[in-house]
């Protein structure tokens, strides 16, 4: 389990009898302390990167610009996070969370302010607002996983809330865009731009005074320029995850390319809400059927089958059917997810696991726009998910596990 922080002594005792035979639902995680705020105000602080991209091409086409223009300003802000999140999640572990939060939300809402105000014709402006308003998100993932070691009473509790938490984000990228679509809309992007300065500092306030998030204390964290990425294992499982975002951007181009072929305008955005909403269901029976294999073996299980379910999506199959087979490889992205974030959060060094959040929301952000900038290139086919999916699970069969703790003296 992951290391845990000051004030949060890794979590070795097991679950009671009963939760063996039935693990904790995500109701019994949101009746902890403190719990259900923070998962609440952490998904509304990060509301912005789901309305943000959609809402910056609305933006610049309507101030004149080309949609390749409009789309290079969204593929910055969708790369800029990687460079932050690290960052600003080494900072958590060294200083606590109330600071980088703050400063990520401050310099997200400078930034997108800017744009509100001054529109989107000057390019080199706008482009540097794009990368500051991604680069400042705030680590509130990172912050969000730690917290839940010092509050929840169980393994059992934490793989579920890491499940919750996973579910969660599929939320943030489905509810996101259509509300930044239907505000641009009804009033303008600008509006649509100041919502989402406007959530991530209300979602960052509350998430940061709580608390949990104002006493915690990150541990004593050893020497190490590499930090997080310290051990071996690390860095093949944040190159599989690269691949593992690769496959989300390239499905929203496919799913466009599709319903070109097919003639069915609608199965554009279709197929990536159904992906999604197969990703919520599929988190909530992970939840309530947890299994028992070692984190290891579950994550390189996982990874087999959701490369194998995007091979029925390269059959010329009607609309319809292209739907529901989307479902396949959605009904497994969250469980996956969740179970590499449970990994990821094992891997990493004491003081480091907010950090450690950081690396892995990072490589798969530039793993999604990775995929979307290849997949349009070559043809929007679903070869393009499939072969970044099997180069995800080849990848998940290196060395996944810690290092054994050293005996107790």
């Amino acid at each position: 389990m992951a290391h845990a922080q000051a004030g949060e002594a890794p979590r070795t005792t097991p679950a009671p009898q009963s939760s063996a035979r039935r693990p904790p639902t995500f109701r019994a995680v949101l009746r902890h302390r403190s719990c259900g705020r923070l998962l609440i105000a952490s998904v509304i602080g990060r509301l912005a990167l789901g309305t943000t991209p959609i809402t910056l091409i609305l933006a610049a086409q309507a101030d004149g610009h080309s949609l390749a223009v409009a789309g290079l300003l969204a593929a910055l802000y969708g790369i800029a996070p990687a460079l932050g999140l690290p960052l600003l999640g080494r900072m958590a572990d060294l200083r606590g969370l109330p600071l980088p939060c703050h400063l990520g939300a401050a310099l997200v809402a400078v930034a997108l302010g800017t744009l509100v105000l001054t529109g989107t014709s000057h390019l080199p402006l706008t482009a540097a607002c794009v990368t500051l308003a991604g680069a400042g998100c705030p680590p509130l993932e990172g912050g969000l996983r730690s917290l839940w070691h010092t509050l929840l009473p169980d393994d059992a509790h934490i793989r579920t809330a890491y499940s919750l938490d996973s579910s969660s984000q599929e939320i943030v990228y489905v509810a996101g865009p259509a509300a930044a679509i239907t505000i641009a809309t009804w009033l303008s992007p600008a509006a649509a731009l100041a919502l989402a300065a406007v959530a991530t500092l209300a979602g960052t306030l509350v998430f940061a005074t709580a608390r949990p998030a104002r006493t915690w204390r990150p541990t004593h964290r050893p020497r190490s320029g590499s930090g997080a990425l310290r051990p071996p294992a690390m860095r093949p499982l944040l190159m599989a995850l690269v691949f593992l975002g690769a496959t989300v951007g390239a499905l929203d181009i496919a799913a466009v390319a599709t319903a070109e072929h097919q003639h069915a305008s609608w199965l554009a955005g279709a197929v990536p809400a159904v992906f999604s909403a197969a990703g919520l269901l599929g988190g909530v029976l992970f939840a309530r059927f947890q299994p028992a294999a070692a984190p290891g073996r579950c994550l390189l299980l996982l990874g087999t089958v959701f490369a194998a379910c995007w091979l029925p999506l390269l059959a010329p199959v009607p609309a319809l059917a292209t739907l529901a087979l989307a479902v396949l490889p959605g009904a497994l992205f969250v469980p996956l997810l969740t179970v590499a974030g449970l990994t990821v959060a094992s891997l990493a060094p004491p003081g480091t696991s907010t950090e450690a959040v950081g690396w892995m929301t990072s490589a798969i952000r530039l793993g999604q726009a990775g995929g979307t900038a290849l997949a349009g290139p070559l043809g929007g086919h679903f070869a393009v998910p499939l072969l970044a999916a099997a180069l995800c699970a080849l990848l998940l069969g290196a060395r996944t596990a810690p290092a054994p703790a050293p005996a107790a003296a």
